[in-house]
C-alpha cells in the first residue's frame, strides 16, 4: 500500500464517527508498505497490511473469504471482461473505456468502488492524482495489484470443460501505476475521510450489496461537497441472494422504493433525499453494454444503466 494513502484513511469500524489510523510499518520498499498494521486508537481495531495489501474491511480483517469471487475461474472471467479488448478478442466490449470517457480529469483522489480486477481504476490513473480500487474480494485485489506492479498478467481462459489456454495482457503505456492503489474494503463502510474524493464510481455493484442505500450514503459522505463527480452504473438485477427485498432500491411494486432502481436513485441524487446533501446535478443518463465470459461458448451480455452526476 502506498504510504501517502494513509492520511486519507479512517477507521471503518467507528463509522459514522471518523477517527484516523496510526500506521506501524513492519517492512517497506520505497513508498510501498509491504507489511504493517493500521490501528484505531479510539476503538483499538487493527487492520493488517500483508504483501502490500491493506485489509480495511471492518467485518473481515483476515485473508479468509469463501464467496465465489475468490475462485480462480471467476477471476479469469472478470479479467476477460475488464481486459478482453487488450487481447484483441472480437467478443470483447469497450464498456470500461466508455465509462471512463464520461469522467472529467481532476486533481485529488478517485474511488472505484467494487473495482474488481481494476480496469476502471487504471483508466482513471491518467485523469487524477490517485485512483483507488476498492473491493471485498482478496483474489480480485491481489490480481489487480500484481498487474499494477508487473505491468503484465498471464492467466488461463477456460475453453470448454477442462480445456483452456494461457493468455497475456500488458499494461498500456498511458496508465500510470504510480497513481494507482487497490485495497480490501467494504463499499458500505468506506475507510476514507469525509469529502476526500473528487470522483466516485460504482459500476455493477449496487444490486449486489445487502444494504444498497448505505452504499449511496457512503458515496455521499466521501465525495467532495463541490467540484466532485459521480458515475453509477448497474443492471439492477435485484435478488434476495444479495439483499432482502425491503432493502432494494427498486424492482418492486410498493414501498418507499417502488418502481425502477435507476429512477429512484436519480430522484435521491437530484433532490438530496435520504440525507444525501448537497444534491447532485445529473448531467447524463444512458446505458453501456457490458459482457462477461464463462467459457468460449458462453457469454453473458448485460445492459448496465448509468447516471453521471456532479456537484
Amino acid at each position: 500500500m502506498k504510504k501517502h494513502l494513509v492520511s486519507r484513511l479512517i477507521c471503518p469500524t467507528c463509522l459514522p464517527r471518523e477517527h484516523g489510523l496510526q500506521l506501524d510499518i513492519g517492512s517497506d520498499e520505497g513508498e510501498d508498505i509491504i507489511a504493517g498494521t493500521l490501528t484505531c486508537l479510539h476503538c483499538d481495531s487493527r487492520f493488517p497490511i500483508r504483501q502490500g495489501i491493506a485489509f480495511l474491511d471492518s467485518g473481515r480483517q483476515d485473508e479468509r473469504q469463501t464467496n465465489r469471487y475468490e475462485q480462480e475461474e471467476v477471476v479469469s472471467s472478470y479479467l476477460w471482461s475488464h481486459y478482453g479488448d487488450l487481447l484483441a478478442d472480437e467478443q470483447a466490449t469497450y464498456a470500461y473505456q466508455q465509462w471512463a470517457g464520461l469522467m472529467e480529469p481532476h486533481g485529488g483522489m478517485a474511488l472505484d468502488l467494487g473495482g474488481a480486477v481494476g480496469r476502471f481504476t487504471f483508466e482513471m490513473s491518467s485523469k487524477c492524482d490517485l485512483a483507488v480500487g476498492v473491493d471485498k474480494s482478496l483474489a480480485f485485489v491481489k490480481t489487480a495489484r500484481r498487474f499494477m506492479q508487473e505491468g503484465e498478467l498471464r492467466f488461463t481462459l477456460k475453453d470448454e470443460g477442462l480445456l483452456g489456454r494461457e493468455v497475456v495482457i500488458r499494461r498500456p503505456a498511458q496508465w500510470q501505476p504510480e497513481r494507482v492503489e487497490f485495497i480490501v474494503a467494504d463499499a458500505q463502510r468506506l475507510p476514507f475521510a469525509a469529502h476526500t474524493a473528487r470522483s466516485v464510481a460504482s459500476l455493477n455493484l449496487v444490486d449486489k450489496l445487502p444494504f444498497p442505500n448505505n452504499h449511496l450514503q457512503e458515496i455521499n459522505r466521501v465525495a467532495a461537497t463541490s467540484g466532485s463527480q459521480l458515475l453509477l452504473s448497474d443492471p439492477f438485477s435485484w435478488s434476495t441472494e444479495a439483499a432482502e427485498i425491503d432493502q432494494w432500491l427498486g424492482g418492486k411494486e410498493d414501498g418507499p422504493f417502488a418502481g425502477k432502481g435507476l429512477d429512484n436513485i436519480l430522484a435521491i441524487l437530484r433532490h438530496g433525499q435520504e440525507g444525501l446533501s448537497p444534491g447532485w446535478q445529473v448531467t447524463k443518463r444512458d446505458h453501456v453494454w457490458w459482457k462477461i465470459r464463462t467459457h468460449s461458448n458462453h457469454y453473458e451480455l448485460i445492459r448496465s444503466c448509468f447516471i453521471k452526476a456532479a456537484r
